[in-house]
């Protein structure tokens, strides 16, 4: 990327973040226990720079850094809106409420921060009304108290700010009640919705219109980019500037919302959203033909999709199939729909049938009006499902990978993109003149080629800042001298024995991450009896209650998987140990990944090498980073597989490792915890 002129009023952007950092600096003066520290202090000259003069700058900041600061003084001081995206809501949450109040003491800069989350979080007001009016779910209780679902909303509505739904404490995090009064894309009216100046969703882009730094996530990032070519899509407000936090997930969420989906779960509520509006009156009906065409349409998706969840690909299809947590992933491709195709087809039919019933009705209704614009925007959507199935029953388009996913009761075929690096440098690294992606896992071997090469990043400076924490004295690496390999039956009781001494030595207070739900019940099976500490298992209550029940209880043991292995703090002895079972490879049997290595194989490279091992040592790097969050931890990492030993690429992990000592016995874990 050619670079652009300074920005007005900044050329001395790098001198008034070197001044905010400086030992008796505004930092200094105005935090509390402030440390100041070289590597904050190089990672900030590094984004002061960019944010200047433009371009791409990739930042690997090691734990205990103080990266958040070192990207968001400069952003605050360059005066111009910036877009921080960060991996998880956490982080948005410890950005917008804890970092930003400190530097709007410290700095003596006035400035405005936003806070945007994605549309499902908000209350639409409009399906409320309608709700209401429909008399439907009134008298379903939403959480412990006898309160009914529409009235407890009437009444916190008029009190909300936000209309964000964390609000409602008491209002379960799966609540299906919640789906049927939420914000979502695929119901907006936008400004022809009879609450559009009462929007919760339009007075939060309000308030990112209005500020200097806008925190969202990277799902909502992705989100909003992917449906910008829609009239109500959007709600980030257009920015030049961005920082990419926790950017080593960015492939992965974008992978996720440029690919194409349709399911039961989306047909379900295309068809009860358009018996509400019937229902209503707002669509005048009085010979029942629509609700006809509902019915139809509806009858035809139970039948097609009761069929998808019956049948499977053919063999010589090499179909990849992942399992875990109650998920199923199958690759498919043209083949895997001979026998109910024509299910498919009469779908596609009845969805274009309703497109068109709904599209007539809306030119019938009064111009401007609910009615009219409820109708509108539910052909729409019945246009798009119809378009979305025709292309994945066609299965044939080569930059996509083609699968059908089963998740509970949920039917799901999807279309992923193969590669997305083209698609993350069109939609954010050329339409900004400046980007800063950072995270404390960018490079691999000592470069930054492998995220180059994923997220499309083709001139970039880069800069690597060391943790700050001394691992040689705050951690040992446990690497146990004989493990059977991990194909072999004998594994599991292998990692069972090796937990039950570790933890026996730690007494509990540790994190067990496995790479597989399967490995993860097998060992909780063999514990179960032995294991003297209190123990929490992934699965068995929201990641949140968890993570809640772990901090408050002494000597607790979490059993978990790859949710667990990234974006959780805890800080001090209640953690003291992390135990890795496996090098976390992404299974080849999974359908994107097995499209990936396709792909590379057929450009001449070397899959092994050139990805699943660089994306492996990112997530171990992840995963061990649980372990030490402040320079007053100590702890003890052990990783159980044999094959960092074993084969030769073992040593691109272990030269990835954070360099604490390693060591095979077990007496010497035991000497440094008493140490």
């Amino acid at each position: 990327m050619p670079e652009v002129p300074a920005l007005p009023g900044t050329p001395d952007l790098k001198a008034a973040v070197a001044a905010v950092f400086a030992d008796d600096g505004p930092l200094a003066t105005a935090v509390d226990q402030f440390e100041p520290r070289e590597g904050q202090r190089a990672m900030a000259a590094a984004v002061a720079e960019t944010l200047a003069h433009g371009g791409v700058l990739l930042a690997e900041a090691g734990t205990g850094t103080g990266k958040t600061l070192a990207y968001l003084v400069p952003a605050i001081l360059s005066r111009q809106r910036v877009l921080v995206s960060t991996g998880t809501k956490n982080l948005q949450e410890q950005i917008y409420f804890k970092d930003i109040p400190v530097l709007q003491d410290a700095l003596g800069v006035p400035f405005k921060a936003a806070y945007m989350k994605g549309r499902n979080n908000y209350l639409c007001l409009h399906r409320l009304d309608q709700l209401r009016a429909g008399g439907t779910a009134k008298a379903v209780p939403y959480g412990s108290g006898s309160s009914d679902f529409v009235s407890m909303l009437d009444e916190w509505r008029r009190t909300t700010d936000s209309g964000d739904r964390a609000e409602l404490r008491e209002l379960p995090e799966d609540s299906a009640l919640w789906h049927d009064v939420s914000a979502t894309a695929d119901t907006c009216l936008g400004s022809d919705c009879p609450q559009f100046s009462e929007c919760y969703v339009t007075k939060m882009r309000q308030r990112a219109a209005e500020a200097d730094v806008v925190i969202v996530n990277h799902h909502l990032l992705c989100a909003d980019a992917s449906v910008r070519q829609s009239t109500y899509g959007e709600v980030i407000p257009a920015c030049h500037y961005a920082v990419v936090d926790e950017a080593h997930q960015l492939e992965d969420v974008a992978t996720q919302y440029f690919g194409i989906a349709i399911s039961n779960y989306r047909l379900d509520d295309l068809a009860k959203d358009s018996d509400r509006v019937v229902n209503l009156g707002t669509v005048s009906d009085p010979d029942s033909e629509l609700r006809r065409i509902i019915r139809h349409m509806d009858d035809h998706a139970r039948l097609f999709f009761g069929a998808l969840a019956f049948t499977r690909p053919s063999t010589s299809l090499r179909a990849g199939q992942a399992r875990g947590g109650g998920e199923e992933r199958v690759r498919i491709g043209p083949a895997f729909f001979t026998d109910i195709i024509n299910d498919g087809l009469a779908l596609i039919d009845a969805l274009g049938a309703l497109e068109g019933a709904m599209l007539l009705k809306s030119g019938a209704a009064e111009p401007g009006s609910s009615a009219n614009e409820d109708a509108a925007a539910l052909g729409r959507r019945a246009g798009e499902a119809r378009d979305h199935l025709r292309f994945l029953l066609e299965a044939s388009d080569p930059a996509f990978v083609y699968f059908l996913e089963t998740r509970g009761r949920g039917v799901f075929l999807r279309a992923a993109p193969i590669d997305v690096s083209t698609i993350i440098r069109e939609f954010l690294i050329d339409k900004m003149r400046a980007t800063v992606l950072t995270s404390a896992t960018l490079a691999v071997d000592g470069s930054f080629d492998y995220v180059r090469s994923r997220l499309g990043i083709e001139d970039a400076t880069a800069v690597r800042v060391p943790s700050e924490f001394d691992f040689t004295e705050q951690a040992i690496l446990y690497l146990p001298r004989q493990m059977p390999p991990p194909k072999s039956p004998e594994f599991a009781a292998a990692v069972a024995r090796e937990v039950l001494e570790l933890l026996t030595r730690t007494e509990g207070r540790a994190f067990v991450l496995f790479t597989s739900y399967a490995m993860l019940r097998t060992v909780r099976d063999l514990l179960e009896y032995d294991l003297p500490y209190p123990v929490f298992v992934q699965g068995t209550a929201p990641r949140s209650v968890l993570l809640g029940q772990f901090r408050a209880t002494p000597n607790a043991v979490l059993l978990a998987t790859s949710s667990f292995w990234q974006g959780v703090d805890v800080v001090g002895e209640q953690l003291t140990c992390v135990i890795i079972d496996k090098l976390p490879f992404a299974s080849p049997g999974d359908p994107i990944t097995a499209a990936r290595i396709e792909a590379i194989g057929e450009q001449g490279g070397d899959a092994f090498q050139e990805y699943q091992v660089p994306l492996a040592i990112l997530a171990m790097l992840q995963g061990l980073g649980r372990l030490i969050r402040h320079r007053s931890d100590r702890g003890v990492l052990a990783v159980l597989d044999p094959r960092l030993r074993t084969m030769g690429y073992g040593r691109r992990f272990l030269d990835s490792f954070p360099p604490a000592p390693i060591t095979h016995d077990l007496g010497q874990v035991t000497r440094f915890l008493a140490g």
